[in-house]
């Protein structure tokens, strides 16, 4: 069934009535309760140095005021690219065992039709938000899903009671649901597809108001929620209300070189990364700005500004959310979850109709496609080498910040490592959900991540012990982490297609190779990475996006 959203449909207003009628002693059906809601927030393409209380000048006091009051994580990996993210984020299983080995875009002929690449979030798997709904939960989502397109695959059938959801992996931030190659995109709203959006619709706006609502349409009826905003915001292209277009105008006129240089001093400031850090060198395609002619940096300010008009803007409807929290006085029965999906978009691609608006003066509205390509993607990546699509730091490395239910001694810094397989155990075991060994009458990949409650509540520094090790794997790049030390694979034009070997405790820029001088820890490594192999049915693709030929 196809639905249209009315005419006169608006979040905006529908909010305003909302709050207008909210009655503090509506907020409990018991004095205490007892499980906490849980509200997942992940954005889409932001970077490690993306947000300001990782360093950046781009203003996002909503997120910072989690961060003040919550623990922010300096060693959050996850997957290098979205997809593959999200369906462990969603399962607590690798990628490689819950359906996207690879993105679907890009699966490789010898990976099509093996399990785990089904393209799909797939039935190895119990989705989590299937389990919190069996345990008593509502589950809502609102935003990006990328985990599969047909009506099976949708959130309603993996445990969604309530979506609004951009099925696909991008498009239109507003109501013309176009794709990057001019193709119509399907978005679906409560399980059934949608034929148009309400007019005036940006992503950013109308997924938050659509959790507002969803949490509001139950609030007090004694159940907790668990509420999913797959934000695709600041994901390419950017694109903003008018209003929101010139908040950065000749904020970048300094150039990438400038900001990224300051953006570092600031991380170390706040102790994110270490004062003696070596930062990975502007790639050799990218020239210095000072050599752009004043057009092209005229042209490259103006993308950056958009793009922080894009993250500032994505903050904001994070702060409308919050505000609606303590408002109605959910926020302490509430644990909050923000981290992003991958690390920074550096790659520019062709763009075809309807993408096809050249004027200076539209960029940033309906029907432009602006990106802003790899120097600037360096800058979101701070001192790491690389962005997302790589295993390399820049691309898996990225923020997260926990507060709310559960968290103590607020305003922390953990240097612990963390990964996106811990998220759905810490979830589950928030919510006191056990993960089954069965689900829908067939067996599941157990979860293979940690809980950080330890962590949250102050009882440990850490829950993964120095020996423990992880593994990547995306477009046949490839890496394996014990502690503090990482061995990494990458094929040219962007690695050397050797294993690398790197101490991140002091050279998280990954920028002295110290295979040669330490082969026993390359070696020991090298060992972990047949067993991810192994375990996780790892297929390499016979053909890369990323590659200059075939692995």
């Amino acid at each position: 069934m196809r639905m249209t959203l009315p005419a006169n449909w608006s979040w905006g207003h529908l909010l305003a009535v909302l709050l207008l009628s909210i009655s503090p002693c509506a907020t409990r059906a018991d004095e205490e309760v007892v499980r906490p809601n849980i509200l997942l927030i992940v954005a889409d393409d932001a970077g490690y140095a993306d947000i300001g209380s990782f360093g950046s000048e781009i203003q996002t006091p909503n997120i910072d005021a989690l961060a003040a009051v919550g623990v922010r994580f300096t060693d959050f990996n996850v997957s290098a690219t979205c997809s593959p993210t999200r369906s462990m984020l969603l399962s607590g299983a690798d990628n490689h065992l819950a359906g996207l080995g690879n993105m679907a875009e890009f699966m490789a002929p010898n990976q099509k039709g093996l399990p785990g690449y089904e393209g799909y979030l797939n039935d190895s798997v119990a989705p989590i938000p299937a389990l919190l709904r069996e345990a008593g939960y509502h589950t809502y989502m609102a935003g990006k899903w990328h985990m599969g397109e047909e009506p099976d695959r949708w959130p309603a059938a993996r445990g969604f009671e309530r979506d609004l959801t951009l099925i696909p992996g991008g498009g239109s931030h507003f109501d013309d649901m176009w794709g990057a190659t001019g193709n119509h995109q399907l978005y679906t709203y409560n399980g059934s597809q949608l034929a148009a959006l309400r007019p005036g619709f940006h992503s950013s706006e109308d997924y938050t108001a659509a959790i507002i609502a969803n949490i509001e349409e139950n609030r007090g009826d004694g159940r907790p929620f668990f509420a999913y905003l797959a934000l695709q915001a600041p994901h390419d292209p950017f694109q903003l209300p008018p209003e929101w277009r010139d908040r950065y105008r000749g904020r970048y006129a300094a150039g990438y070189d400038a900001i990224r240089e300051s953006r570092i001093a600031r991380m170390k400031d706040l102790g994110l990364i270490p004062p003696e850090v070596t930062t990975f060198p502007r790639l050799p395609s990218i020239p210095a700005w000072a050599d752009l002619d004043p057009q092209e940096q005229k042209e490259s300010a103006r993308r950056m500004e958009l793009f922080a008009g894009m993250v500032e803007h994505m903050d904001a409807n994070i702060g409308k959310l919050i505000g609606y929290l303590k408002t109605t006085g959910l926020d302490d029965d509430t644990l909050v979850i923000f981290l992003s999906d991958n690390g920074p978009e550096g790659t520019l691609m062709p763009i075809g109709a309807p993408w096809d608006s050249s004027r200076f003066e539209d960029w940033g509205g309906k029907g432009t496609f602006i990106q802003y390509g790899p120097a600037w993607a360096q800058v979101g990546a701070g001192p790491l080498r690389m962005f997302k699509g790589y295993p390399s730091e820049g691309g898996i490395r990225t923020p997260l910040v926990i507060a709310g239910r559960g968290v103590t001694e607020g305003g922390r810094l953990s240097a612990a490592f963390a990964h996106v397989l811990d998220l759905p155990a810490t979830i589950l075991d928030a919510a006191g959900v056990p993960h089954p060994d069965t689900f829908a009458g067939h067996p599941v990949a157990p979860l293979q991540g940690k809980s950080l409650a330890p962590v949250l509540a102050g009882r440990a520094e850490a829950v993964h012990a120095p020996t423990d090790w992880q593994g990547w794997e995306l477009f046949g790049n490839r890496a394996i982490r014990e502690g503090n030390w990482k061995l990494l694979w990458m094929c040219p034009p962007a690695g050397t297609g050797e294993w690398q070997l790197y101490d991140l405790a002091s050279d998280p820029g990954e920028t002295t190779d110290l295979a040669d001088d330490r082969p026993d820890i390359r070696d020991r490594l090298a060992s972990h990475w047949d067993v991810y192999v192994k375990e996780n049915n790892v297929v390499l693709p016979s053909v890369s996006p990323v590659c200059s030929k075939a692995n």
